[in-house]
């Protein structure tokens, strides 16, 4: 098929469907050319019951591998068509059990030489095939169980764009960015203040020429998101404060503000500091979020810097 020759693997999901379609369709007719009346989906739970052992429809589903709600939801449409009746679990009476009826019973009988023909057919594609399907799909569903699908699909998310963000030193270049990424944030909430400004506008000064440091995340080059490692005053009982974190609204849920976040305390830890700090708005609920789970705790009581500072934090190193 040129669709899926042009896809490839990733529509493996879509390749998969067609190919049951056209398999349950002949499944059907196939059904049909014994003169069994059942639909395909029901022969799961059909061919559960043919040990003639009453079961449960819970039981039936762990030991066909499908959902509660759909075995009972075929089991309902197997009982309007007469092929099982429920029964009372005579030890445990809040429970029902699920038997084949006489016609199902005939039926199953039926279906024997069916499915003897059935699997004849399956070994015929099979030794004209290069690849045993059969082998493969359990080899599949043992991979998949170790690790789903969506598993792994998200981790190869988190290292790929992992390694699209790159973590980098200040440098002149990245001046306006760092502006302009802590203004847009700031006031989309609230307003510049005097000291913001002061800080924004001569990071050097106020940041770099104390001892402090700014980290840079650059996506694909271009910079999404600043932070910086402010040295406190020395008789603060803090040696340095997690400061200026932005980051560009466009990115978000990549990861940047935390792997900023850990450079600034990695650094500090170089640093040979023992006490982190940073002031914050609870109104920031992912920041805050963020700031909890790297081990930041809030402080009982705080004097604010900032108006719009609700909330002082700490982080021992």
């Amino acid at each position: 098929m040129d669709f899926f020759e042009r896809t490839g693997k990733m529509a493996i999901g879509s390749r998969l469907r067609v190919l049951t379609e056209t398999l349950t369709r002949d499944a059907a007719s196939i059904y049909g050319l014994y003169g069994v009346d059942i639909k395909p989906k029901w022969f799961p739970v059909f061919y559960s019951l043919t040990d003639e052992r009453p079961k449960s429809v819970t039981a039936i589903a762990k030991e066909i591998g499908q959902s509660h709600p759909s075995v009972s939801t075929i089991v309902k449409e197997m009982m309007a068509a007469g092929l099982v009746a429920e029964v009372d679990d005579c030890p445990d009476r809040r429970r029902t059990l699920i038997t084949l009826t006489e016609h199902g019973k005939g039926i199953s009988q039926e279906l024997i030489a069916q499915l003897r023909d059935v699997e004849r057919a399956v070994e015929e594609i099979s030794a004209e095939c290069d690849n045993d399907l059969w082998a493969a799909i359990a080899d599949w569903e043992k991979a998949l169980g170790r690790e789903s699908m969506l598993e792994r699909v998200r981790a190869i998310k988190a290292r790929r764009e992992h390694s699209e963000v790159e973590i980098v030193g200040y440098r002149p270049l990245y001046k306006k960015a760092f502006y302009e990424l802590n203004r847009e944030w700031i006031e989309r909430y609230w307003e510049l203040e005097t000291h913001d400004i002061e800080v924004l506008e001569n990071p050097e000064k106020h940041i770099l020429d104390k001892g402090g440091h700014i980290f840079v995340a650059l996506y694909n080059g271009f910079p999404v998101g600043v932070c910086a490692l402010c040295p406190m005053p020395e008789e603060s009982a803090y040696d340095f404060e997690l400061a200026k974190l932005a980051v560009d609204n466009s990115i978000q849920r990549k990861g940047v503000g935390r792997r900023l976040c850990a450079a600034v305390i990695d650094k500090a830890r170089e640093l040979g500091g023992e006490m982190l700090f940073l002031e914050s708005n609870t109104r920031l609920k992912p920041a805050i979020a963020l700031y909890r789970k790297l081990g930041f705790k809030e402080l009982p009581e705080y004097h604010p810097a900032y108006a719009r500072g609700d909330i002082q934090m700490e982080l021992p190193l």
